[in-house]
């Protein structure tokens, strides 16, 4: 017979045993005021949006050179290295290969280059991404590029070794190798060592080449690509 007490006993039975999951499954509330986390694609927003505005104001010629990536191509005065070539840049610092990818359809493919230099994959390095990750974002790039640019010659500066960043040389290597050899297979696509040109006689970066932080170059390291790239945009070899 159902006393009232085992009445309650179930009661209590079928609220913990089946009410809490349940309960469980919700998601955590947030407080009042709490805002999420703004999406990591908005990070480049202002920067791109700044191209663009300049876009409005005097479309570039097309059919030109540009430059794209991290900060070593946004604070190389590629007017000044390569005139008359129609050199555009396009680089917004401290990214990474995905960002290049991601935003290619807005300050890329737009112009309508005959050819595109990509400096990317030294950040990607220093957060913790693989050699195999920044391949595949690589191979993204290029087909993202080549989906609307099937004839662009595409240009990838490799990782170059640091002074600040010599710990990850190894991967710097393996990178370097990977997307040598992926390059390799197309005639549209060239791959520009920099690494030993900008090692001295002991295989340790040329520090003469380096602002003070031992990361970005100074006005030598950008004289030293220029003279590694220019034959390539010269001669499209």
């Amino acid at each position: 017979m159902l006393t009232a007490r085992n009445f309650a006993l179930w009661l209590l039975l079928v609220f913990f045993g089946m009410g809490l999951p349940a309960l469980a499954a919700e998601p955590p509330a947030k407080s009042p005021g709490t805002k999420a986390a703004a999406p990591t694609a908005d990070r480049w927003e202002t920067a791109i949006r700044a191209f663009e505005a300049e876009d409005q104001k005097a479309f570039p010629p097309k059919g030109g050179i540009v430059f794209v990536g991290s900060s070593s191509i946004r604070l190389w005065d590629v007017e000044k290295s390569f005139p008359g070539l129609g050199v555009l840049n396009r680089g917004f610092g401290g990214s990474q290969l995905a960002d290049a990818v991601q935003y290619a359809d807005r300050i890329v493919t737009p112009y309508q280059p005959r050819t595109v230099v990509l400096y990317a994959g030294d950040n990607d390095l220093a957060a913790g991404k693989s050699p195999q990750q920044i391949l595949e974002d690589y191979r993204q790039f290029v087909a993202k590029v080549h989906t609307k640019l099937p004839d662009a010659r595409i240009i990838y500066l490799g990782i170059k070794p640091s002074l600040k960043r010599w710990k990850l040389i190894d991967k710097v290597r393996a990178t370097n190798a990977l997307i040598r050899d992926d390059a390799a297979r197309d005639p549209r696509l060239v791959f520009v060592d920099v690494e030993k040109p900008m090692l001295g006689p002991d295989g340790r970066p040329r520090a003469e080449l380096f602002l003070p932080d031992g990361l970005h170059l100074n006005a030598k390291g950008y004289e030293l690509w220029t003279a590694l790239l220019r034959p390539h945009l010269e001669n499209g070899s």
